[in-house]
């Protein structure tokens, strides 16, 4: 679903880093500054994989934007634990002494389980989800072909998924990381297809005349809506994952682009050229009449809807350059995040507090609420069209 609204056009004509450190030996504390965010005393983990597993926590929780460390235990939640190869133990208490979280993760490197109770510890404490155990899928352009990657939120564990040898683009991964769609070259025609992560199988999933781009994973994972320009003109479609009849959602003779969809699963929202300019539209996901989201911005393209269900990020142009905004669908307020270099292609973390995006080619994690971003992906080739697992 990324980047399409002008590369439809262009297909038609042609038809971690960062963690903290800590002393071996005896215990220690690990402290962060900062007044912002739930106070948390994290203690030093037992065990033969405790260095390596308290570690990834820290890290995960200070990239979390939501903890605030301190030294002491006094008024803070207490996180606790024993990491040995291949389980943890882990537990977090609350200031009044209560365990809101106790639980034993099995199987697995100290790295993969201290990200799964990391990620439960952000929910325990501050009742959002955690995106430790989330991933990034990207197009990297290094030898003038475009092959698809896939890391870790913090840009751990980088594999290629494609070896095309062509171009491969427009990522869209499922909620739950399993499945990667995108478009495909290899026939020499824009098709879509689809990836099983864990297997590595791929099967074509759309391939119509004309051009099928831009995949976006509806919540539950069995259908995509995407654009296809079958009928001469690029339209909106939802297609099932497992094979069956594609349902047109638009019929205009405007170019329709871009579709993500709410959380719920039951609206759309996507590009659209019908007032003369891309602007962002919501149709209901069994379609009818789209109605368009006054950002107060006249050029509007590459939208991704937070989970929270009231934000939507998306593209705005800034002297030139495309930047980063997000909508607030409740007070109809729009803010641009980004300024310099384009910021291209915004989507959302689960938590709605994050967002993922592409910076003069190096992929940035940006939090929206403090307005601080991290280094993800950088110097690995022209990075572009990130998507972000839920």
């Amino acid at each position: 679903m990324r980047s399409e609204f002008f590369n439809v056009l262009l297909v038609i004509g042609m038809a971690g880093a960062g963690f903290a450190s800590i002393l071996l030996g005896q215990p220690v504390e690990i402290t962060i500054t900062g007044q912002r965010g739930f106070p948390v005393a994290l203690r030093s983990f037992q065990g033969a994989a405790g260095v390596e597993a308290m570690e990834t926590v820290s890290a995960d929780l200070r990239r979390s934007g939501r903890i605030r460390f301190q030294p002491t235990p006094a008024g803070a939640f207490r996180i606790e634990g024993n990491a040995q190869p291949g389980n943890l133990q882990a537990r977090v208490v609350s200031p009044d002494g209560n365990v809101v979280l106790e639980r034993k993760y099995n199987g697995g490197t100290a790295v993969a389980l201290a990200h799964r109770f990391a990620d439960d510890a952000v929910a325990a404490i501050t009742g959002v989800p955690g995106i430790s155990q989330s991933r990034l899928a990207f197009s990297v352009k290094k030898t003038g072909r475009k092959e698809l990657y896939i890391c870790d939120y913090d840009g751990a564990n980088l594999q290629q998924v494609t070896h095309d040898q062509s171009i491969s683009v427009s990522p869209a991964l499922s909620r739950d990381g399993r499945a990667l769609a995108y478009t495909g070259y290899l026939n020499g025609f824009a098709d879509i297809y689809l990836i099983d992560l864990p297997t590595g199988r791929r099967q074509k999933v759309v391939a119509e005349p004309g051009t099928n781009t831009g995949a976006s994973f509806s919540p539950s994972g069995d259908r995509i809506a995407c654009t296809m320009s079958a009928s001469g003109n690029p339209e909106l479609f939802v297609v099932p994952v497992r094979g069956g009849r594609a349902k047109r959602l638009t019929q205009s003779r405007f170019v329709e682009s871009s579709p993500c969809w709410s959380p719920d699963g039951r609206s759309i929202v996507f590009v659209s050229d019908a007032t003369g300019a891309p602007q962002l539209f919501v149709i209901s996901a069994e379609g009818g009449r789209p109605q368009r989201i006054d950002t107060g911005h006249a050029y509007c393209v590459e939208p991704d809807w937070a989970p929270n269900g009231h934000l939507i990020a998306f593209n705005v142009r800034e002297g030139g350059r495309n930047q980063v905004a997000v909508h607030d669908l409740r007070t109809r307020s729009t803010r641009v995040l980004t300024n310099g270099a384009n910021a291209e292609t915004p989507v959302w973390g689960a938590d709605s507090q994050h967002i993922a995006y592409v910076q003069s080619g190096s992929l940035y994690v940006h939090d929206v609420e403090t307005n601080t971003r991290t280094s993800v992906i950088s110097g690995f080739g022209e990075v572009s069209e990130p998507a972000w697992s839920r």
